[in-house]
């Protein structure tokens, strides 16, 4: 068991979620460089020994102005290189987001796995361990890559959230399609215990043809009842606002939509203002302004900074990691 305390990074925009999750663990957070040179070329590198640690990075790998997945997945690359280099025992990546999992299978003739060659590219850097919040697809995301894996469930977080924000009101949980329907019924059955009674659940129907989503149908019981939306991603809105107007037109009293990561691309925040939903619950570490959002106070953004330090503290602790991780 490792006897220092664990050694942490945070890279470009993740410094702000990086401070406070080495502020819960009582550790400051470890110091860096990141320079640019021309035609975009770049370099990082740690300002400290890290020979014998054991190593994190945090590193957010959404897309943001001016910096893309790809700028960002090299720069953790290649500082995960110079680490190995340094002679870093053992090297986490903490990526809260982590680009190109939803491209998992192939959808069309030719297509590339990208999940499965972002994973070669973490192996080959030399980086032992990969920490993510709520991929799309579990089983793709376990079976993509052959270094340890730790799938972080934000579940408890939100379930704290809709715990208090809808007291005594009848519940339904809704999954948006069919494919996230697992991981809606297992918030169902997590906010069921918290608020001890009965909630219900549903999803609504969804079929996509050439880039073209229908589909209005909701299978469940939502009538009466504030209706939880749960997905994992939110970009485009549409599939929300479209699941939103299916549980009203079917008697919802109120909708909440919460999502792990708040992706939203421009177009997203007129899109969900338009929509019949109340609130709009995402986590932190893809920052969000309200105010250019448009939404007010119906967007909320939840710290994860709780649940990535506690899952350090048990890695760093050789610690089983079961209240924290879907299985």
């Amino acid at each position: 068991m490792p006897v220092t305390a664990p050694m942490i990074f945070a890279l470009g925009s993740s410094q702000r979620l990086g401070q406070h999750v080495a502020g819960r663990l009582r550790v400051r957070l470890a110091a860096h460089e990141e320079r640019e040179f021309e035609w975009g070329q770049h370099k990082c590198r740690p300002l400290e020994g890290v020979r014998g640690a054991d190593a994190y990075v945090i590193h957010s790998l959404h897309g943001e102005h001016g910096q893309s997945v790809n700028d960002k997945l090299c720069r953790l690359l290649f500082f995960a290189g110079a680490l190995r280099d340094a002679g870093a025992t053992r090297i986490t990546a903490v990526v809260p987001y982590l680009c190109y999992s939803r491209k998992d299978r192939q959808t069309k003739h030719r297509d590339p796995v990208t999940t499965r060659y972002v994973a070669a590219l973490f192996e080959a850097a030399g980086i032992d361990r990969v920490v993510t919040i709520e991929v799309h697809n579990l089983a793709a995301f376990q079976n993509a890559f052959r270094c340890r894996t730790e799938h972080l469930a934000a579940r408890r977080i939100f379930v704290d959230f809709l715990a208090d924000a809808c007291r005594d009101q009848p519940l339904a949980v809704v999954s948006p399609d069919l494919g996230g329907v697992k991981r809606a019924n297992g918030y169902r059955g997590a906010l069921e215990q918290r608020i001890g009674r009965d909630v219900t659940s549903g999803v609504v129907e969804k079929y996509r043809s050439q880039d073209v989503v229908t589909g209005e149908r909701v299978v469940g019981e939502v009538g009466g009842r504030t209706v939880v939306l749960v997905d994992d991603l939110i970009s485009g809105g549409t599939t929300l606002a479209r699941a939103a107007r299916a549980c009203r037109r079917a008697g919802a009293t109120g909708v909440i939509a919460v999502a792990a990561h708040g992706a939203f691309v421009p177009e997203a925040f007129g899109v969900l203002a338009d929509a019949p939903i109340d609130r709009v619950a995402v986590l932190d570490h893809i920052p969000v302004d309200p105010g250019v959002a448009g939404l007010g106070d119906r967007i909320v953004a939840l710290q994860s900074a709780p649940l990535i330090a506690d899952a350090i503290a048990g890695l760093h602790e050789d610690r089983p990691l079961e209240d924290l991780v879907d299985p």
